[in-house]
């Protein structure tokens, strides 16, 4: 069986993640012994072999939705959101004279992946209702190459995970150099998922007992309060909007 946890796993939240997994299966009494940690995530998602992993709420509502079933979305510490929902935060270099993400429409915009909630459609869908889109995109791989390649200058603004922002406040001395100009409009968080056919209810259950378990300097490390449940249909409602242009393979 696969089970990863890698939204927010990291060399300073591994430990913590450990924990919570290693809680779970106590309370599951079942499941592998450790976290997977390599291999295609998207071969993780969409494995019959998959107890628990994971996802983005777009790669959920544009590939893997009906062939997978949500367990659970993360409760996480973040009074600015209703439990279950999180948020993107714009930031820009803190010398950058431009207040607003307006100012940053024709600016490039590092962003971690096409199919990212948090670092595309969330900035996209928040201009898009203004009435513009960031028209220059720089694709880096992952939230904190994106806030990298904004302060070192090789992007202007950036959308990141607010939870990826915090940890990356929290252990990347870079982000001095960054400020936060706005949010978007909160959306569901990340979700927890199973393949199709397992009880996505007992595991449910068991990620609550286990994360009720962690003590609590773990569950403020992975920014992490409980579960509940967000139902489906909340995931598939944000519009998807135009994908980046195509990446450029290298010389």
């Amino acid at each position: 069986m696969i089970v990863s946890l890698p939204m927010y796993d990291r060399p300073e939240t591994a430990a913590c993640n450990d924990a919570l997994w290693h809680a779970m299966r106590a309370a599951l009494g079942d499941g592998p012994e450790t976290l997977t940690r390599d291999g295609n995530l998207w071969d993780h998602w969409r494995s019959p072999d998959l107890l628990l992993s994971q996802t983005c709420g777009y790669p959920y509502r544009a590939r893997l939705h009906g062939h997978v079933t949500l367990v659970a979305s993360p409760v996480l510490d973040l009074p600015s959101c209703p439990p279950g929902y999180y948020h993107s935060v714009f930031v820009a270099r803190a010398d950058d004279p431009r207040t607003h993400p307006e100012a940053f429409a024709t600016a490039r915009l590092a962003y971690n992946d096409g199919l990212s909630q948090s670092g595309w459609a969330a900035p996209q869908n928040w201009a898009a209702a203004r009435g513009f889109s960031f028209s220059t995109p720089v694709h880096t791989g992952a939230h904190r190459a994106s806030a990298m390649a904004v302060a070192e200058g090789r992007a202007d603004i950036a959308a990141l995970d607010v939870l990826s922002w915090h940890l990356m406040q929290a252990y990347d001395p870079f982000t001095t150099g960054l400020r936060v100009l706005a949010h978007t409009d909160p959306t569901p968080a990340l979700p927890y998922i199973t393949a199709l056919g397992r009880d996505a209810d007992a595991l449910r259950d068991a990620l609550e007992t286990a994360i009720m378990a962690l003590p609590a300097a773990a569950r403020a490390t992975l920014g992490l309060k409980g579960v509940t449940y967000i139902a489906a249909e909340d995931y598939l409602a944000p519009p998807n909007p135009a994908p980046p242009p195509p990446l450029t393979p290298p010389n």
